[in-house]
């Protein structure tokens, strides 16, 4: 079992749901990244999410998107990422996912990239622009390196090709709540608790769902019929004032933690 695995096996034990904070690697600075990453741990995220800056971004929006902007303005490279979330590993409790372009994973090759992300102390990947008719074999190196390929359902992914995603996915299924880019929300779509039911009728992997999440309302609505809540722009938005000032953007950040952690009670 991957330290996702055993994550939600205790979750579910414990009669609880995972809090998946999303974050991007290096905005504005890599060592900014290692301390937000302690501050989500010691607030007592369930998992977090870390964005590899990508040029050419699929289904972010403007927040994201600027995020990304800022971090490779400084010249990243994914051996930096690396080396960074490697140095901080030892002083989290929390597994780490890397939300990654596939146009990535191929350019270093998908065995390489996969054997680099564990050394790093990562336990899986998402990858959001992976198609499922595409996704055999890095779900194989994947599953030979205990190593988790996360893949997404949209809501207008037919039914059939959702239980196929599911079928090569491990760790958790991403459930997309809206169509379109990330981004807050004011509010969710009407349907979405009937789709997230009945997907989980049909497999056995948790269901956590992302984009659009940003409010304790929302958290109260979708944590009863989910096995876990992703939260992005929300969070990446108050990253911003790190530019400024560190201490002021961390304690934005933990605030609102702190009040969607409460409603997931």
């Amino acid at each position: 079992m991957t330290a996702i695995d055993e994550l939600f096996v205790k979750l579910k034990g414990q009669g609880k749901k995972a809090f998946m904070p999303f974050i991007t690697a290096a905005d504005p600075t890599l060592a900014f990244t290692r301390l937000v990453l302690r501050k989500l741990n010691d607030l007592g995220c369930s998992m977090a999410e870390i964005g590899i800056p990508y040029s050419d971004p699929i289904a972010d929006g403007p927040v994201i998107q600027a995020s990304y902007t800022r971090a490779l303005g400084s010249k990243i490279k994914l051996h930096d990422i690396f080396e960074q979330v490697a140095a901080e590993r030892s002083n989290l409790t929390m597994p780490l996912v890397s939300m990654v372009s596939y146009a990535i994973i191929h350019r270093h090759g998908a065995e390489r990239y996969v054997e680099a992300a564990l050394s790093a102390g990562f336990s899986g990947a998402i990858v959001p622009d992976l198609l499922v008719e595409e996704s055999e074999q890095l779900a194989r190196i994947c599953k030979a390196k205990q190593f988790n390929l996360i893949q997404l359902v949209t809501p207008t992914t037919p039914r059939e090709r959702a239980l196929r995603i599911a079928e090569q996915s491990s760790g958790f299924l991403y459930f997309v709540s809206v169509t379109g880019i990330t981004g807050e929300r004011t509010e969710l779509p009407p349907d979405l608790v009937d789709r997230v039911s009945w997907l989980r009728e049909r497999t056995p992997l948790p269901i956590c769902i992302g984009f659009g999440v940003s409010k304790p309302e929302h958290v109260k609505l979708l944590a009863p019929v989910s096995d876990g809540l992703i939260v992005g722009s929300a969070i990446v938005r108050l990253m911003e004032q790190a530019t400024q000032s560190e201490s002021a953007a961390l304690a934005s950040i933990e605030s609102l933690v702190t009040s969607l952690l409460k409603a997931m009670e």
